[in-house]
Formats: C-alpha cells, structure tokens, sequence
C-alpha cells in the first residue's frame, strides 16, 4: 500500500509529472515543448527529476487556456490544483524545506 503524500512540493511535482506525461502523449504538444524548452527527447526522462524543470512544464501546461483544460480532464485535476501545483513549485522557500 502506498503512503499517502501530504508535503505540497511532492504533490506539485506529481502533478508536474503527470503534466510531462501528457504532453509526452500528444506530438505535436512534445514538440512543441521540446522546441520551447530546449531539451531534446533523450534528455527528457533525466530533466524530469528537476524540480525546476518541472516547474517549467507547468508553465507550459498553463500558458494556454486549451491545454490546460484538456490537461484537468485528463488527470481529473480541476484547473486551480494544477495552478497551486505550478505556485509551490515556484515557491522560491520550498528549497530549504527539504529534510
């Protein structure tokens, strides 16, 4: 059984990483990701551990209207939990809230 996750970063970035695997599912949204983001797909699974990387993701995933209602459908997340996602993400603090 797995433990549930109740620290906001570890959230976000579940969230994050869902979002990642969701662009991942369509290519055109990948390659436009790819193309904004600089990585190539090689690199694409080790820059997921980034958490600043992640925050980018969602950036991305908020930038349009669109793309983020189709992201809450499809993680059954509603819009708002993936902006708090994005926001503790940003959080320039949660660095020093690692253990």
């Amino acid at each position: 059984m797995k433990k549930p996750v109740h620290n906001p970063r570890e959230v976000a970035e579940i969230v994050a990483v869902q979002a990642l695997s969701f662009i991942a599912g369509d290519p055109e949204r990948l390659g436009a990701f790819l193309a904004e983001s600089g990585i190539g797909p090689e690199t694409l699974r080790s820059a997921a551990g980034d958490p600043h990387f992640l925050a980018s993701v969602l950036d991305f995933v908020l930038r349009d209207d669109a793309t983020v209602k189709a992201f809450a459908a499809a993680s059954q997340l509603h819009p708002t939990n993936i902006a708090a996602a994005h926001q503790a993400l940003n959080d320039p603090h949660w660095e020093r809230d690692v253990p």
